[in-house]
């Protein structure tokens, strides 16, 4: 059967969008594919027609359980599409056994489930029994240090492939710019991927920043702004507390709005999502919990409160609006001292004592020990245990596979534990330059949407016409005096510390260039020029 049947005759679309046939086929053909679509561009229909036409069962990496039960209702509705089932930590007991016999009867065509259920031995052991014609990871940026939404559940996943009989494998993601993509391939262990990477470009979402001295005149904006805006929306803040104050005070003006964050009892925040979802409430004043599996399509505004975390993050939140292609907008309330906020709760200290306990431990274990064992062995709780393994995987010390971690290169405690310091220093490295790229779009004077497809690698070299700076008139200026710059944006370059990196945006008085163990660097172009910081590689 040929895609563009299995697409009409299995799930009723008439015509499949850019880059999806493209990607399909090449998971027909058995290559791996990294696929990078805008939000509701269609990235579950790759896999959905790709699982349909390969022989054996498709695996679902999907890091929420609310995620999970979107895409297999998305299945479950449309009658001739195959079958689907989730498994996680929701179901029981007997449920879980049901649920295996029917996928050795051969009556499940696709399995959703987090990237917690493969680090177990038994589920590993039943999928390795059975024939996998395709696995999915989906909200791939997870994945990456680079990513806005760093998971280290996903670490293990290269070792599932390898376990599973490496399978064809899509990696699929909103927003991912180029290191993440890099990184993706590298942790994933793909081999010479096919990168589908379309425009994040959304058009149709109007780009507003809003920039304020006083935290007074913020809020107040704020207050006067959100009421006015076309239901239903989003707005993101920072804290919990924020959310909840922000709610209450919406409510104050008639607004019908909700909060959502973490730290709600399960079964309120699952009413929130319906509520917001079948058109109950007109806002949702939340953290970043309320987002992966948030499918509605009429959303019309997405604020933020409070500057996100990176450029990353703040796309893959307003691409919440507007996914049915009518106008939306995206409105960001700014204060330039919000960032040194965020670069607080960026810098964190490493106990290299813990850590040079778990790596000492161990080494004398002589054998991979699970997170829990190990968490009971030191007396301390899974989740930090957890992050600090994490770090000596990612400081090349220690390995985690199905069987739990093992030490993969024999150090003295202390110099691990120095190792896995200078892994986190790196980290930090990264999330203060995502935030000093999200200080550029937010204080640009040139085309926001500019900025913003730039960084993703995408052509912004004209402005959009439909952002704050364009109406007013910046963004013209801008683009007359950038167009002779002599480090055009994509270009290679040469600093004499930081090494190679790549130049992704270039404005009047400042470019970003991109340097992989250092993140992203903005630097002042009179600087670049008067101290000749800056070589161009040929």
């Amino acid at each position: 059967m040929s895609i563009a049947r299995a697409a009409r005759e299995l799930y009723g679309w008439e015509d499949l969008r850019e880059g999806q046939e493209e990607a399909v086929s090449a998971l027909l053909a058995g290559r791996d594919v990294v696929t990078v679509l805008p939000t509701g561009a269609g990235k579950s229909a790759v896999y959905q027609l790709a699982g349909a036409l390969r022989d054996g069962m498709t695996i679902v990496v999907s890091p929420l359980i609310a995620l999970q039960a979107d895409q297999l209702a998305g299945l479950s509705e449309t009658p001739r599409a195959p079958r689907g089932a989730m498994l996680n930590s929701s179901i029981g007991e007997r449920a879980t056994e049901e649920l295996w016999q029917s996928v050795r009867a051969g009556k499940v065509e696709f399995l959703f489930l987090a990237p917690e259920q493969l680090a177990k031995d038994d589920v590993l052991d039943r999928l390795s029994n059975l024939t996998i014609g395709l696995f999915v990871v989906d909200e791939a940026h997870c994945v990456a240090s680079w990513g806005h939404d760093f998971r280290p559940d996903y670490l293990g996943l290269g070792g599932v492939r390898e376990r599973l009989g490496h399978p064809p494998t899509v990696a699929l993601t909103a927003t991912a710019a180029a290191p993440v993509r890099e990184e993706i391939v590298e942790r994933l262990r793909l081999t010479d991927p096919l990168l589908v990477v379309r425009g994040v470009d959304r058009p149709n979402i109007d780009l507003d920043v809003r920039r304020f001295a006083l935290e007074a005149e913020k809020d107040r904006e704020i207050i006067e702004v959100i009421p006015t805006l076309p239901p239903p929306g989003l707005v993101y803040t920072s804290t919990r507390r924020a959310a909840e104050e922000l709610t209450s005070r919406l409510r104050e003006q008639g607004v019908r709005a909700e909060t959502y964050h973490a730290g709600l009892p399960s079964r309120e925040r699952r009413r929130t999502h319906e509520q917001f979802l079948h058109g109950e409430i007109d806002v949702v004043v939340a953290t970043n919990a309320f987002g992966m599996g948030i499918d509605k399509p009429d959303v019309r505004f997405v604020a933020h409160a409070a500057v996100p975390e990176s450029l990353d993050a703040y796309t893959q939140e307003t691409g919440r609006a507007g996914r049915d292609g009518e106008p939306a907008q995206a409105v960001l309330f700014y204060r330039s001292e919000d960032l040194g906020i965020r670069k607080y709760f960026a810098a964190r200290s490493v106990d290299t004592g813990a850590v040079s306990r778990v790596y000492r431990t161990l080494v004398k274990a002589d054998a991979p020990v699970g997170i829990r064992a190990l968490a009971e062995t030191l007396t301390l709780s899974t989740r930090r245990v957890t992050g600090l393994v994490n770090l000596l995987v990612e400081a090349g010390v220690v390995g985690v596979d199905r069987n739990g971690a093992t030490v993969i290169a024999v150090r003295r405690p202390k110099e691990a534990a120095a190792l896995a310091r200078e892994a986190a220093d790196r980290r930090q490295r990264i999330e203060q330059s995502r935030l000093d790229v999200m200080r550029r779009y937010a204080e640009t004077r040139g085309c926001r949407r500019r900025v913003l497809l730039s960084y993703f690698g995408d052509d912004g070299s004209e402005s959009c016409r439909s952002c704050d700076t364009c109406r007013s008139g910046t963004a013209e200026e801008e683009v007359f005096v950038i167009a002779d710059a002599p480090f055009p944006t994509g270009c290679e370059v040469e600093h004499a510390e930081w090494g190679r990196g790549s130049v992704v945006d270039v404005e009047d008085d400042r470019l970003t260039v991109f340097f992989g163990e250092q993140g992203y660097k903005v630097l002042q172009s009179a600087a670049v020029e008067e101290r000749d910081l800056l070589t161009r590689v040929a």
